[in-house]
This record gives structure tokens, C-alpha cells and sequence, in this order.
């Protein structure tokens, strides 16, 4: 039989010592990335045991009647590990939560899985149990990936940029400035999007310092003064771009095409599989930004959709 228990803070240690070994999981669902703002989510995660041992983890919180895959995190679906579980196990694991929610006040789980590329070896088993339950798709965002393993080459545009800016002498690298480039970012966000980052300051730094191996910051400069920059959130398989943004100059003289090149070639020369430009969605994934999503494919990406269902329980 599969128990289904409510996380407890006292099990930080089991949760993260799981999610280690988990071929799914990422640091995001470490409870030190999740737990950063605990203030603004009623976490109701949950624990999945098979004789008294832990054979899945949810992240999730809760908000009236509705479980959420936690909203605090981009992806979040059921975390598990390779040996000893595969599609009859997740179906037995996904049976017992559907009673736990029905059971405990719940009339609809949203749930967010973990896009493949994430992946360490294949773990769909959850996409199979939310069918047999009757889940229906709800939200679609695509993001534009570079399969490392055999990249598509910049468009000659961007090739010719990207040597351009390093003619010119701008340089790229790595920091832990984020005090200086957050501005920045701040102001192309607000002028390009209307929008702000979902991390403050405060909340990226303590982040990184939490992860510095798995956040980090990356810049384009010219003679000292800060042009672009990306913070890339780094998994095993996946250098994901979390923010980006460039300066007026920055813009003018091309100097994201000499940093994205740098970045590209860094995540391959470090075992990465894919390089993940981010979504270009708004409104759920109803509206697409044709034009950013052009800018990414120009640069050898493809689509990878992160999905979104709903479940009636």
C-alpha cells in the first residue's frame, strides 16, 4: 500500500537527501530554493511512502480547494528516483494521492511536470498517470532549447554579430555583481514588458549564495562599463537563462550575440545537454511573442513546451 503524508519541516533532510538522488528532481525543489519564500505559499507537499519507505515526492501548495504543483517553482510535477519505480509504481503512488486530496478537502490538483530535458533519464511515468486519470491540458508555454549534442549554428546575422563584439573588444564572464547588473534588468523588463523579475535582489543574492554553482551571473563588457548579462539557473542537464537583458550600447554593438556564443559553448564544454533560451509566452501560453521567439530560433533553438494540467478529482 501507498501512504500519503503531508511534508513536515522536520523532514527537510529526507526530502533533500531524495531529491539528490532523484532523476528528475533539480536544486529547485531542494526545500532551501522552495523554502526562500515560504511566507507566500501554504506549502502542502507531499510524501508518497511504500512500506515505510519514500518512493516520491510532491512539490505543491495549496490555495482553498485546489492543490497546486507548487506555484513557487517553474516545473514541479512528482520527484522520483530510477531503480525500482516505473509506470505501475507512479499509477499506485498517483491513486493513493487522488484518495489523500479527495479525502482532505480537494477538488482539483494543477499540476506542472518536469519539461524531459530536465531529466537525467527518463521519467514520464506521471504524464501516463495524469491520463489515466482524466487530466486535461490547461496551459501551453514554449521555449526555445539548443540540443548541444547537435547544435543548429547561429544564422549568419548573429555569427557575424557575435564576431563583430569581439573585435570590438567586449569581453564576457562570470560575477557575483548582481547588485549592478539588477537595475538593469529592472529597467528592461519594465520599458520592454511591463514587468518586473520574479526575484528581488535580496532574494537572488541569497539564492546564489545558497547555489553558487547552480546560479549564476554572466556579463558582457566593454572597457569596464556592464552592456548585457544572463543569469543562467544550471541543473545537470540544463543551462536554463532566467533573465536576460542589454543595455541601449549593448544592444547597438551585438553584444548578446557574443555572450550567448560564449554561453553556448561553456554549457557544452561543461557536459550540459541542452541550452534553454526560456519561454516567450504571455497570458498562459495564449499569446506568443512572435518576434523573441524568432530572435532565439535565429540562434539555433527549438521549441520545448512546458506544460500545464488540471486534474478533477
Amino acid at each position: 500500500m501507498i501512504e500519503i503524508n503531508r511534508y513536515q519541516p522536520a523532514e527537510s533532510s529526507l526530502w533533500n537527501d531524495f531529491v539528490a538522488q532523484s532523476h528528475n528532481a533539480t536544486f529547485l525543489h531542494d526545500r532551501r530554493f522552495m523554502d526562500y519564500h515560504s511566507d507566500r505559499f501554504s506549502d502542502c507537499s507531499l510524501v508518497a511512502k511504500d512500506d515505510d519507505k519514500v518512493v516520491a515526492l510532491l512539490p505543491a501548495n495549496a490555495v482553498g480547494d485546489v492543490l497546486y504543483s507548487h506555484r513557487g517553482l517553474t516545473y514541479g510535477g512528482w520527484l522520483t528516483q530510477c531503480k525500482h519505480f516505473d509506470a505501475t509504481v507512479m499509477l499506485r503512488v498517483m491513486d493513493a494521492a487522488c484518495r489523500w486530496m479527495r479525502d482532505n478537502g480537494f477538488t482539483q490538483l494543477v499540476y506542472k511536470p518536469i519539461p524531459y530535458i530536465y531529466h537525467s533519464y527518463p521519467a514520464d511515468e506521471d504524464l501516463y498517470a495524469l491520463f489515466r486519470h482524466g487530466a486535461v491540458l490547461t496551459e501551453s508555454n514554449i521555449s526555445t532549447v539548443i540540443d548541444l549534442r547537435d547544435a543548429l549554428p547561429f544564422d549568419r546575422g548573429n555569427k557575424s554579430n557575435a564576431n563583430r563584439a569581439r573585435r570590438l573588444g567586449i569581453t564576457t564572464g562570470v560575477t557575483d555583481d548582481f547588485a549592478t547588473y539588477w537595475p538593469l534588468l529592472e529597467q528592461v523588463l519594465q520599458e520592454h514588458h511591463g514587468a518586473k523579475p520574479v526575484h528581488s535582489l535580496e532574494e537572488i543574492t541569497l539564492l546564489h549564495n545558497r547555489f553558487p554553482e547552480n546560479i549564476t551571473l554572466h556579463t558582457a563588457m566593454l572597457r569596464g562599463e556592464l552592456l548585457a548579462g544572463v543569469v543562467l539557473f544550471q541543473t545537470a542537464t540544463v543551462a536554463h537563462c532566467q533573465y536576460i537583458a542589454s543595455s541601449a550600447q549593448g544592444r547597438e554593438l551585438k553584444a548578446l550575440a557574443l555572450l550567448f556564443s560564449d554561453l553556448i559553448e561553456q554549457a557544452r564544454a561543461a557536459g550540459k545537454r541542452y541550452f534553454d533560451f526560456g519561454i516567450s509566452n504571455e497570458n498562459h501560453g495564449r499569446y506568443l511573442n512572435e518576434g523573441l521567439l524568432q530572435q532565439k530560433s535565429r540562434l539555433g533553438g527549438r521549441g520545448v513546451v512546458y506544460n500545464t494540467y488540471q486534474l478533477t478529482l
